[in-house]
């Protein structure tokens, strides 16, 4: 499927999506929708809401290879490649 599709469905089905050409075993990306967290540094713990938590808005997150999650950007080849798998 392409980008758009996989977009779409991993917003709307909360699935997990990779390309069929990713090199790492077990990698991963998902869609995390708007939320908030406690603070975890002295600079997040200026920006608190009313709630004492700190908003965010909506992102897409990697699961590496490492086990790590961290947020993700496309690259121009992942948004043009139509190899992309929903799980």
């Amino acid at each position: 499927m392409d980008f758009g599709e996989m977009l779409q469905w991993i917003k709307q089905n909360s699935k997990k999506a990779y390309r069929q050409g990713w090199n790492g075993k077990n990698q991963f990306i998902y869609y995390v929708p708007q939320g908030s967290y406690k603070p975890c540094t002295k600079i997040a713990e200026q920006l608190v809401n009313e709630q004492g938590l700190v908003d965010y808005a909506p992102y897409i997150a990697l699961k590496t290879v490492q086990g790590n999650v961290v947020p993700w950007t496309p690259s121009i080849s992942d948004v043009l490649a139509e190899d992309w798998m929903v799980m």
